[in-house]
């Protein structure tokens, strides 16, 4: 305005919209439009959009890797108390340059420096003992240097004693604990290419406005987002490289993810919750899995084929086993060839002592596959064949006990894992076998996976409740702010519009009577006629934080748009979707339909796995012809997306070019958990998901009651406390 009052031959030549970024729109992939069905990009006059909702898996990732053993030295145990504050029976995380660097101090000094041979089986757990210890001190020196984002180490304490001080106090402490130390699962330049493509998707999909829609709401501040990660480096990067796509912005990751992703690990991380439930569920499992017959309960049927136990495994499971420990044995034994041939130093016990320096943080900074490495016939990434081998290897042993001669099916999906990651990064490596070890892999994990999270319905919405409590909780908050700061607004217009019809009534009037009692009907309404200015003020006042439609300089400047992204792992995707298939279940909620539809749910039961970038997104919608108490004034839309769920061995089709030129999987567009033409209101959707949500009253701080502003009163009143003119007024006393 001031640019067009004041310098108009300027403002002529400043065009309307002033992205972030002038460049060509990226179009994205064909897969993200291929079943553009799910997806609804009118928007009517009647209709508008008030918030978009979406909870999404990080993107591609190298394998992840685990190392567990129970210790019983007092220098590890006094590391626990150290950094859990003393306490026993507390369990200790330690994942900081500080709290590593006193774990590898203390390892160092552990591991056995020389190795007996095995002449037993105490002896022989002894030497796996040693072992491990190794791999722990050879992982903690990679790189040369700490980046705790990915390596983080759990002290689990299993057994306690109690003691007698010199006081004569007694007190409790541990003499045995569980070490689970965790490593890789590090973004790939795949996993950031699919975050940034999935974030311009939603720009030019999920908002009105074809593509600049959401740059122009984010730039006249009718744009609120937050976003929200887990703890795990995989999962914030795959949200700045999203917020990145999303916004089109530019620059390196780093300063988005500090700006603009919140970590919130005790919403989005964590199965401890569930941990007993799960275990069981692992239990069954297996007794399906191993046993010569598929047992099924009488609670399913031909016509609900997810409602039987075990839903999703193949019948010939306990047949598929054999094979798949034959088929990992021949490719270990490949990998180790390659190793050797590298001239590298590597004996079948001495594995973890000639690793080479390794940064694993090396990964993250690369946007394109490394050419050089592929073409001098070395794995893609930062990953050597020695590491490769300890990968591989670790899955042989973990996978069957020959002692015992045991299965391990919780190595099923690390197994596949490997196996696709190989597929898409190694390709070129050409080891033979490993394309029949996916398929036979991927049908294990297909049953597997889903079931981990529950064996049947009833298990499955148990455990994704314990597990999604508190997103499901923060989900409805967000809903209902939403709905309040639309209400809000609603009235204030509706305010607005009435003192408008009453001044324009007013000066009617006064222009009739003007003639007869001029002198004092002026004075009349230059009173009457303060009032509605005094109240637009004092309305004013609710949307401060907002663009102010009085100085607007857009065509709607009502539409505001809230936001908000929840970046996890596969777990929590998987117990928000069980949630909202199976809530119907509750015993609270018997006779109600479900939130998904049974259409939906057959495709979600023949969809196995939602694999990396897959996504479930709520949008709610305002209908402003409908008044404000109607409960249709609000409706909720749900979709899904399978995410990367395109096989590696894809030979056809654009997604196959892709994946051999660039190791990218593309991303499956959105599908509908409802049919067309149904009606979802937000007082349904509450209703169903409340017995399975966190109150608001439990998170802290506790939500505000209604919409006011940008910013609750408890923020305001702590930001004007920190004021310091607040703390030192001036003597004149303002």
């Amino acid at each position: 305005m001031l640019l067009d009052a004041k310098a108009p031959h300027l403002s002529s030549v400043i065009p309307p919209t002033l992205p972030w970024k002038v460049n060509e729109l990226v179009q994205p992939s064909e897969a993200l439009t291929r079943q553009s069905s799910g997806i609804n990009g009118t928007f009517g006059q009647s209709e508008e959009l008030r918030c978009v909702i979406a909870v999404i898996r990080h993107g591609d990732r190298t394998p992840k890797q685990k190392v567990k053993l129970k210790v019983t030295e007092e220098k590890l145990l006094n590391l626990m108390l150290k950094y859990n504050g003393g306490r026993p029976r507390s369990e200790t995380k330690l994942k900081s340059a500080v709290q590593l660097q006193d774990l590898l101090d203390a390892t160092r000094m552990l591991v056995p420096r020389t190795r007996p041979d095995r002449e037993s089986d105490s002896e022989a757990e002894d030497v796996e003992r040693a072992e491990k210890l190794r791999q722990v001190k050879a992982v903690l020196e990679e790189g040369g240097y700490f980046s705790g984002i990915y390596r983080k180490v759990q002290l689990k304490p299993l057994k306690w004693v109690k003691v007698t001080k010199g006081n004569g106090e007694v007190e409790e402490r541990p003499v045995e604990a569980l070490m689970v130390l965790k490593y890789g699962g590090v973004l790939t330049h795949a996993g950031r290419k699919q975050a940034e493509e999935l974030g311009r998707y939603f720009r030019n999909k999920m908002y009105p406005g074809e593509g600049t829609g959401l740059l122009r709401l984010h730039s006249t501040y009718r744009h609120d987002l937050k976003i929200y990660s887990s703890d795990e480096g995989r999962v914030q990067m795959s949200a700045a490289a999203f917020a990145k796509g999303l916004l089109d912005l530019e620059g390196q990751l780093t300063p988005i993810l500090v700006s603009l992703v919140s970590k919130d690990s005790s919403m989005l991380d964590g199965l401890e919750n569930a941990s007993i439930e799960m275990e069981e569920a692992k239990a069954r499992l297996n007794e399906i899995i191993t046993s010569s017959a598929k047992t099924v309960h009488s609670n399913g049927s031909p016509e609900f084929p997810w409602m039987v136990d075990g839903a999703g495994l193949p019948p010939n499971a306990s047949e598929l086993l054999p094979n798949l420990v034959k088929l990992t044995k021949k490719v270990t034994e490949q990998v180790r060839l390659l190793a050797k041939d590298e001239n590298e130093k590597l004996t079948e016990r001495s594995l973890y002592d000639v690793i080479p320096p390794y940064d694993q943080a090396k990964a993250l900074g690369k946007t394109n596959i490394d050419v050089d490495r592929i073409a001098a016939g070395l794995p893609c990434g930062s990953e050597g064949f020695l590491l490769m081998y300890a990968r591989w290897k670790k899955l042989e042993t973990d996978l069957y006990n020959e002692r015992k001669e045991r299965y391990d099916i919780t190595q099923i999906p690390d197994v596949y894992d490997s196996c696709k990651y190989d597929l898409l990064h190694n390709a070129h490596l050409n080891l033979e076998g490993l394309d029949e070890l996916f398929k036979v892999s991927q049908m294990l994990a297909d049953g597997v996976i889903p079931n981990e999270y529950g064996i049947n319905p009833k298990q499955k919405l148990k455990i994704g409740s314990k597990i999604a409590r508190r997103l499901l909780g923060k989900l409805l908050i967000d809903l209902r702010n939403t709905r309040e700061e639309a209400i809000s607004v609603a009235e204030l217009k509706s305010n607005q519009d009435h003192s408008l019809s009453v001044k324009i009534e007013k000066e009617d009037a006064e222009a009739k009577s003007k003639l007869s009692h001029k002198n004092d009907e002026t004075r009349k309404s230059n009173t009457l006629s303060d009032i509605p200015i005094d109240q637009d003020d004092d309305d004013d006042k609710e949307t401060k934080y907002r663009l102010d439609p009085k100085y607007a300089n857009v065509k709607t400047p009502e539409r505001h748009v809230r936001t908000r992204l929840y970046f996890t792992s596969e777990s929590h995707i998987h117990s928000l979707m069980n949630v909202l298939r199976y809530c119907n279940l509750d015993e609270s909620l018997q006779g109600e339909e479900s939130l998904v539809c049974h259409n939906a749910l057959e495709r979600l039961c023949k969809t196995k796995e939602l694999d990396y970038m897959s996504h479930i997104v709520l949008r709610m919608f305002e209908n402003t012809e409908v008044a404000l108490e109607d409960p249709r004034r609000y409706r909720i839309e749900l979709t899904y997306s399978r995410g990367a769920d395109l096989s590696p061995l894809e030979k056809n089709g654009s997604g196959a070019t892709s994946l051999h030129q660039e190791h990218t999987l593309p991303i499956m567009g959105p599908e509908r958990l409802q049919e067309i033409g149904s009606y979802l209101t937000l007082e349904t959707m509450e209703k169903m998901i409340r017995p399975f949500a966190m109150p608001a009253e439990d998170f802290t701080p506790a939500t505000p009651a209604g919409f006011s502003g940008y910013f609750s009163k408890s923020v305001l009143e702590r930001l004007v406390n920190l004021w310091p003119f607040h703390r030192h007024p001036s003597s004149n006393g303002r």
